[in-house]
Formats: C-alpha cells, sequence, structure tokens
C-alpha cells in the first residue's frame, strides 16, 4: 500500500508539471497491458516538422534524436536535409521552408546585430562545444614545420601558433604571391577563429567597413569562404593555402594526404561554443510547446552522445549518406577521442567534440556576446556600442528559459539528474582559456574589445 501511494504522487508530480506546460501524459501499450511512458508528451502545436543541416560532425544531435527516437517520444514527426550553405540555411529558416536548423552560432547573432540579412532569430540549444581545426597544405607545412619547437620524440609541440606561419606568409608576399585561407561564413566561428589564431601572432586578417564586407582590408591574409564539404577539393587545387573548418574536414585532408591540421580550436579557445540550434521568434511565439518538445529532444541526443561507449555507433549513423555521408575511418579520427595531425601522429583528444558535459547545451548569454564582441573587433559592426547593449542584444536571441522547461521535465521524467541543470545567471566565469592568454570576461565587452592590439578599438566612456 506504502508503495501504491509513493507511485501514485511521483505520477501526479510528473501530471501538474505536464498541466503547466500544457501537456499530458502519454501511454504505451505492451501486449495486453498499458504502461506510463516514462516520456510525458506535451500538447504540440506542430507535430510535422523540417529541419536543416550542413554535412559537418557536429550535426550529430539532429541525427541522433532522429534516429534514436527521441523526437518522436516528444510526438514530433522530424525530417532532416542537407543544405547546400550555411546562406541557404540561413535562407531557408527565415522564410519559413525550414522549421529549424543547425546553424553557426554567429547567423543568428548577427541576423539581430544588423549584419547581412537581418531577422528575429532564436535558439534555445548549442549543439556542441569545440570540433574545429585548422588545416594547411603539405608545401605550407613544410615550410613551416621548421618554425614549430618539437619534444624528445621529434614531435611538434602543440597547440602550434600562427608564428610558425608567419615567415611563410612573407616569402609569399615578397614572391607577389597574396596567402589566401577559408573559411565557412562570415559569421562563424571559424572566420573568427583563424582571425583570432592569425591576429595572436601578429598577422592581420583584415578588416570589415560598412561598405566593404569581404574583410580583407589591410589583410596580410586573405580570407574567404568556401562551403565545408568543399574544403579538401579546393585546398587540393591550390585555390587557398589552409582553412578552418570543423570535422570531418580537417581529418578527410590528412586521409586524402592532401594537408596537415596544425591546430584545433579547443587549443585557441578551449571548450569554446560551436554551432547552436535556430528557429525565429515567430515559430516559437506560435509553437512554444513544440520549442519545447524538440529541445527536450536535442538535450537527451548530447547527453546519449557524451557517452563514450555510444560514440562507435555515432559514427556508424553520421557515416550515412543522409547526414554526414564520410567514411566511418575519417569520422571515427575525431569522435572517438582522438584527432591526427600530420599523417600517423593521433593524439589523444577526449574533448575535442563535445556535446554535453559542461554544460554544453545551454546557450549561455556570455556565448553570444563573445561573437559580438568579434563583430565589433572586426568591423562587421562598424559603430561603438555602449557596453549594456551586448547583453540586451543577446538576450533578444539566447533563451536558456526555453531550455530550462526542456530540462526541467527530462529531470521529472528521469532522463537526467537534476544537478545537469547549471545555476547561472547566463554568464560564464572570466576565463584566460585562450592560445594567446588574454582574458575574457562577458560583462566587460568594451573592455575585452580594447585588449587587442589588432582591431578597432571602443570609446568606454558610452
Amino acid at each position: 500500500m506504502k508503495s501504491l501511494i509513493m507511485k501514485t504522487s511521483a505520477f501526479c508530480l510528473v501530471a501538474i508539471l505536464l498541466v503547466a506546460c500544457g501537456g499530458k501524459t502519454t501511454k504505451k501499450e505492451t501486449g495486453s497491458e498499458e504502461t506510463e511512458s516514462k516520456t510525458a508528451s506535451l500538447e504540440i502545436e506542430k507535430p510535422q516538422l523540417t529541419f536543416g543541416f550542413i554535412k559537418l560532425t557536429d550535426m550529430a544531435p539532429l541525427a541522433i534524436a532522429k534516429e534514436k527516437g527521441f523526437f518522436e517520444e516528444e510526438g514530433l514527426f522530424v525530417s532532416v536535409e542537407a543544405q547546400s550553405n550555411w546562406k541557404n540555411v540561413l535562407d531557408r529558416v527565415i522564410d519559413g521552408q525550414l522549421d529549424g536548423s543547425h546553424m553557426l552560432a554567429g547567423q543568428p547573432i548577427a541576423a539581430g546585430a544588423g549584419f547581412g540579412r537581418q531577422a528575429d532569430l532564436v535558439t534555445p540549444f548549442s549543439m556542441d562545444l569545440n570540433g574545429n581545426g585548422i588545416t594547411v597544405s603539405n608545401d605550407v607545412w613544410s615550410k613551416m614545420k621548421s618554425n614549430v619547437p618539437t619534444d624528445a620524440d621529434g614531435k611538434p609541440v602543440h597547440p602550434i601558433k600562427a608564428d610558425a606561419l608567419k615567415p611563410v606568409i612573407t616569402e609569399y608576399k615578397n614572391s607577389g604571391k597574396p596567402f589566401k585561407m577559408g573559411m565557412v561564413f562570415p559569421v562563424s566561428t571559424h572566420n573568427y577563429e583563424i582571425r583570432y589564431w592569425l591576429a595572436a601572432a601578429g598577422i592581420h586578417p583584415g578588416m570589415y567597413t560598412a561598405d566593404n564586407v569581404q574583410g580583407q582590408i589591410d589583410a596580410e591574409v586573405l580570407l574567404s569562404v568556401t562551403p565545408p564539404p568543399q574544403m579538401p577539393a579546393t585546398l587540393e587545387a591550390g585555390t587557398i593555402y589552409g582553412y578552418c573548418v570543423g570535422e570531418p574536414w580537417n581529418q578527410q585532408a590528412v586521409f586524402k594526404g592532401i594537408g596537415v591540421p596544425v591546430t584545433t580550436n579547443y587549443d585557441i579557445w578551449k571548450n569554446n561554443p560551436e554551432k547552436v540550434f535556430v528557429m525565429t521568434k515567430k515559430f516559437v511565439e506560435e509553437n512554444p510547446n513544440t520549442a519545447v518538445a524538440v529541445t527536450k529532444a536535442l538535450i537527451r541526443a548530447g547527453k546519449w552522445l557524451d557517452e563514450p561507449s555510444n560514440r562507435a555507433e555515432a559514427v556508424k549513423i553520421l557515416s550515412m549518406s543522409q547526414y554526414v555521408g564520410a567514411p566511418e575511418e575519417v569520422l571515427a579520427n575525431s569522435m572517438t577521442g582522438t584527432f591526427e595531425f600530420e599523417k600517423g601522429d593521433k593524439r589523444s583528444m577526449p574533448d575535442f567534440n563535445v556535446f554535453y558535459k559542461y554544460d554544453a547545451t545551454y546557450p549561455f548569454y556570455s556565448d553570444g556576446i563573445w561573437f559580438l564582441t568579434q563583430m565589433r573587433r572586426w568591423g562587421q559592426i562598424p559603430e561603438s556600442k555602449p557596453a549594456a547593449w551586448y547583453g540586451e542584444t543577446i538576450k533578444d536571441i539566447y533563451r536558456p528559459d526555453i531550455w530550462k522547461k526542456a530540462a526541467d521535465l527530462l529531470v521529472t521524467e528521469g532522463h537526467i539528474p537534476a544537478s545537469d541543470i547549471p545555476s547561472t545567471d547566463g554568464y560564464k566565469p572570466a576565463t584566460s582559456d585562450f592560445i594567446d592568454g588574454t582574458t575574457y570576461d562577458a560583462k566587460d565587452p568594451l573592455g575585452y574589445i580594447n585588449s587587442f592590439s589588432i582591431g578597432n578599438k571602443e570609446d568606454t566612456s558610452l
């Protein structure tokens, strides 16, 4: 009797929480018996959904949420469709052709801050940490390798700073050849990471202005856009001499023998935010329960992915043609806790791909503000803004309130422990986990921008 009372009380607690969120519990039939499902569904406003992605390893939460049935358990029937490039992703979400998408963290931020196409976009979910690398051609590596310190075994000491590349850039300049590198989009993490890496070594990566959106003013390295899956072929053709991209396209260069990854974004900024899941503000307002249900499924997918025993299965899923479509051995190089630099120089990197731990799924305001500081540093935001503008702008885009509703339900349902919900005001503590040791404090964005020798400077009296 006592056990029955306890079970009834627990069920009532779930029911109360679901009613508060406009939801209902569901039942599953097992033979002739009906049993309560561990996952309780919300009243879904739009169950049929189409989401987009680019063929990169970090789209994994979408693939796993679909393949492991997490979407379906939330009452969602989701199609996931590969997109040709990041501009197409952005346009199709804004135009309503996609209900949501795997997206560059900088895209919803730029859309809200006035750079490029403007729209009201929101993200309730951060898809991953780390996951990118910078690769150079074999020829460039042969020239910069002698500038890299080595250990007792003769292997390069990591992290490799862009100081080793600087004499090579000078050599190209003296021979009349501009040094060209690729990144995936003007507001991508990759653009800001390669700029950060170069500038930390005193190499000017170029500026944007209101009238010049190429980002090559005063540049010692000419950065241009190349879609991620095309990076290796573009490098092999000699159109560019290096690039910054997500996996598996750095490991693909190693696999094909055409290039050498020289650093990862984990070394540029330890546990940095990468992709986000994005919907329009209009979609979230019209379909609030659907937005929460999507977020629930994605959080569960992130948790599943960060179980080491699941990574081999994740590699098999991602290798499928409808997802990333790269060979399993290429995907496994980074997805199973290692990363290969020079051919045969495979090193342990257990945190190269993080999908759940370190609060990876939570949309921290401080992560978004970092992107705003880089947009301002390089001139994509052409005019100075007061310090308060940074926090006010990001709070319209990053939506931890949606994440929290989803996570609270997952705790109640027993899918995640309560300890996995961070106690935070949305800001991470100040950190100096950057390749140059510079301290980033999101609550002092102007001071951070002014701490760099290369880039715009701000008037702190604003």
